[in-house]
């Protein structure tokens, strides 16, 4: 991890993954055997040996390196610029390799006190280590953009071009080597230090509920039973619980966001989002467009399908805990995992064989852990650890249909983490916003390949209401989470908020984006609390918009018979983050800068809105 990006190593189980928040589900006592991964591609204990040398010859590395090379890059050639990079990236993925390990034990059972410590002592140890390197990203943004651009047209530095040209968008953000050093090694007792406070502390709560106790996302999977009564005292009880916890929360908020203002204004970044932005390689303008098109069109979109599930629900108004129930006649039967493993496997294998045959690798191998357990992060996620291993999967599969859905779209970002990797360690990542594009474009390879399968109108009509639904979730529910973040960071600047305030936020952009079928009650003023991005990746959450977006508009130029897709597509994909967001969509003639762009995305969800209210 480069640049600003050295940060990464110590946001705990987040950092360098991509995932998405649990929804509800259900038990997954009936869902088969599910697999559970073997981290000993990566170490084989927090006692390994071999991880015990690599940190030291590591950090031995890394303190010649910056003897040969601190103070010196300025004069350096062309040539030996490249030899230095090369250098560089072989001592970063050494240190991502290590911190891969320790972020996904962590996801594995972050109540585990002994996990938590040596997750701790790993990322001190490599904030420690990574101090030696520190000075060469900023070191080579010192050098002129002129005299940048006169050694890149040496074909030995040429090739790292993609990685300078990332790094150098930081370049007018950049401080002192010294302050750099200072705020480099209190990460670990900073922002770090609380995010881990939060992950362990939602790990450790239990939801009391009819003679259970329950980890969060047990709770929160009993929000899409089908029995309404269950729904609501599943939802009183986690509110209750999160109630109890909310002044903890509430100030591991107010913290961060006041350790990011700091930060912003150190680096003069225009708002608090400009940095997640720029990380993304997308203009601020673009995000504006993107979210602006959501809202505008919260009327077009939620606020007429949840009209829809009231009146099919038969309820004057929705509560919260009915936005994911189960539609009447829907079908409750768990899916299997072998059967989720072949229905989404098919729908890879039958868009390309290509991207079958990469994705089959996850399943022939313990590269994906799937089966809910105590301790264990919730949601999902896909982490590339590094090249020279490969990704892992995160699941909490659970038998429903939304788990195939979420299978579908970790494996996308799995495909793509492996089809990336040859680029190497700091060219193989792709900004977030690019990141979910082939998860999203998985997802909707899996969904049509079961609508077309199914020849029940009624199946189709409940298939279809939860694809929208999803969708919903997607691309609503997230902007909605991205005002709810814009709006608490830019009110926290005049001081600290109480909780009463940020719960009142939450309200306030649930019932814009939800719309008059929802009535709320007092208790969901709570339910920011468990959304995990905000803690660990401020302003992430408008990528999954822009992905479902993109890949909406993608999928219609597929539809169409665009000649050569499916080699345009995957060369898209190998790409990683070697080219921006224009050059990628270029060759499909789409522009995420035209503000007919995001129309067209929404258009997709409206169209299937048009469908179902004609059913």
């Amino acid at each position: 991890m480069s640049g600003q990006n050295l940060s990464a190593w110590i946001d705990g189980p987040c950092g360098g993954r991509c995932g998405r928040e649990a929804e509800g589900g259900a038990t997954a006592g009936t869902a088969g055997d599910l697999p559970r991964w073997d981290l000993g591609d990566l170490y084989d204990s927090p006692e390994s040996d071999r991880l015990r040398t690599d940190l030291n010859q590591a950090e031995a590395d890394a303190a010649a390196f910056a003897d040969v090379w601190r103070g010196r890059l300025a004069g350096a050639s062309p040539a030996a610029l490249a030899e230095a990079i090369a250098e560089y990236q072989r001592i970063d993925e050494v240190l991502g390799r290590a911190a891969s390990y320790a972020q996904l034990l962590f996801a594995g059972d972050s109540s585990d006190a002994a996990i938590g410590r040596f997750s701790q002592s790993v990322n001190e140890r490599l904030t420690d280590i990574s101090t030696h390197l520190l000075f060469f990203t900023l070191e080579l943004n010192r050098i002129g953009d002129d005299e940048m651009a006169a050694r890149l047209a040496d074909p030995a530095l040429a090739v790292w071009a993609p990685f300078l040209r990332d790094l150098r968008v930081f370049r007018p953000h950049q401080l002192s080597d010294e302050i750099e050093q200072v705020l480099h090694e209190k990460s670990v007792t900073g922002a770090a230090a609380w995010c881990r406070l939060f992950d362990e502390t939602m790990a450790g709560l239990r939801i009391p509920l009819d003679d259970s106790r329950l980890t969060v996302g047990e709770a929160l999977n009993r929000l899409s039973d089908p029995d309404r009564a269950v729904r609501e005292r599943a939802a009183r009880a986690i509110g209750a619980v999160f109630g109890d916890n909310i002044r903890l929360f509430s100030l591991i908020t107010n913290t961060l966001a006041k350790d990011k203002a700091i930060s912003d204004s150190l680096r003069h970044y225009p708002r608090p989002g400009s940095y997640r932005n720029r990380s993304n390689m997308v203009e601020d303008e673009v995000v504006d467009a993107l979210v602006q098109a959501v809202t505008t069109d919260y009327p077009r979109l939620s606020h007429r399908y949840y009209a829809l599930k009231a009146k099919w629900l038969g309820l004057e108004k929705l509560e919260h805990w009915d936005r994911n129930a189960p539609l009447p006649s829907a079908d409750d039967r768990i899916i299997p995992w072998d059967q989720a493993t072949r229905q989404v496997l098919a729908a890879y294998e039958a868009f390309d064989p290509r991207m079958g045959t990469v994705a089959r690798r996850f399943f022939d191998h313990a590269w994906i852990d799937a089966a809910p357990a105590p301790g264990k992060a919730s949601g999902a996620f896909a982490h590339p650890t590094v090249p020279s291993v490969h990704p892992y999967l995160l699941l909490n599969y659970h038998g429903r249909t939304r788990d195939v859905m979420t299978l579908a779209h970790e494996l996308g970002h799995g495909v793509h983490q492996v089809l990336a990797a040859p680029h190497g360690y700091l060219m193989s990542g792709t900004p977030l916003t690019l990141a979910e594009t082939a998860s999203v474009f998985g997802e909707m390879l899996t969904f049509r390949a079961l609508l077309d399968a199914e020849t029940d109108p009624a199946r189709r009509r409940l298939m279809l209401a939860a694809k929208v639904e999803d969708m919903l979730n997607t691309v609503v529910r997230q902007i909605a989470f991205y005002r709810f973040e814009t709006l608490v960071h830019a009110e926290r600047k005049s001081g600290e908020l109480l909780p009463e305030r940020i719960g009142a936020i939450w309200r306030q952009v649930q019932t814009e984006s939800l719309g008059p079928a929802f009535n709320f009650t007092p208790d969901y003023d709570v339910y920011w609390t468990y959304v995990p991005h905000f803690i660990h990746s401020p302003f992430y959450v408008y990528a999954y918009a822009f992905g479902d977006c993109l890949v909406n508009a993608l999928y219609g130029v597929f539809q169409s018979g665009h000649a050569g897709f499916q080699d345009k597509y995957l060369d898209m994909l190998r790409a990683g983050g070697t080219m921006r967001h224009r050059e990628l969509l270029a060759p499909f003639g789409l522009d995420a800068a035209d503000p007919g762009f995001w129309r067209k995305g929404l258009d997709v969800i409206a169209g299937f809105i048009d469908e179902l209210e004609r059913a």
